[in-house]
């Protein structure tokens, strides 16, 4: 069991969020995020992509962090319980979240470089189908793929957009990365791929100026790329606590037998 001293505190805007907070003020002495040895989010999953991304600007990946879910699904949090939270961190299972790392060239030739912890997709920006070059590992793979997009997910996110795009759930531990089109129209028999996380990812758009392509980072947007390059940043590994009878590795199987 571990005992966490140093204690931070983040919430979500929302009334839910601040309120649920208001109950927790008073069971201890908070710190800033900075001193902390743990984080406890107050939010949903979008807030909590936004904390772990907040300190991943802070370079303070190796503060693990216990959500608890105030927002609609919850899939990375634990269940809102304002009692008996010492118990729950002494006892709470940790999980490493190793992120993306996006470097996106623009057509104007600026370098972009963004972590993205659930996936990071391309999308076309106009009626105009896009035309993508996929390499993986320096080998042209798919010379010309014609779609709406293409995304590539870590395991944590691939029960999210994803699934959604009918790409496949990719178990914790798993070592792999999930490659999945967006509407693809050409090839036509092409569902995408499951590549060792170890794969070094390109995409290169093919005609920017006629088939404009952005490049999206979980929540941030590059708008008008000419080429991606994808790779895991293990430097950069994230920590997330769970309730042992929640654990996020259960969750991501169970997600597979959901009606």
């Amino acid at each position: 069991m571990t005992h966490y001293a140093r204690r931070a505190l983040v919430v979500s805007s929302t009334p839910q969020a601040r309120e649920a907070a208001a109950q927790l003020t008073d069971l201890g002495d908070w710190v800033g995020e900075d001193e902390a040895d743990v984080v406890i989010a107050l939010g949903g999953d979008g807030f909590m992509l936004q904390t772990l991304h907040a300190m991943l600007e802070r370079r303070k990946p190796a503060v693990p962090v216990f959500g608890m879910n105030l927002g609609t699904v919850g899939f990375l949090m634990n269940e809102w319980r304002h009692h008996g939270l010492d118990d729950r961190l002494s006892r709470a299972k940790p999980f490493k979240v190793t992120p993306l790392s996006m470097t996106a060239v623009g057509i104007d030739g600026r370098t972009h470089t963004l972590p993205a912890i659930n996936e990071v997709s391309l999308l076309r920006e106009t009626r105009q189908t896009a035309k993508l070059e996929v390499t993986v590992n320096d080998r042209v793979v798919l010379p010309e793929l014609a779609c709406d997009g293409i995304l590539v997910a870590t395991p944590a996110g691939s029960t999210a957009y994803n699934f959604s795009a009918q790409g496949p759930i990719l178990p914790l531990g798993s070592g792999m990365v999930a490659l999945t089109p967006i509407s693809p129209f050409r090839p036509r028999r092409w569902r995408g791929a499951i590549l060792p996380d170890k794969a070094r990812i390109r995409i290169r758009v093919l005609n920017p100026g006629k088939r404009p392509v952005s490049a999206v980072a979980d929540q941030r947007e590059i708008r008008d790329v000419a080429q991606v390059d994808i790779c895991m940043d293990r430097a950069r590994e994230l920590t997330l606590l769970f309730d042992p009878e929640h654990a996020l590795d259960d969750r991501i199987t169970m997600e597979q037998f959901a009606a």
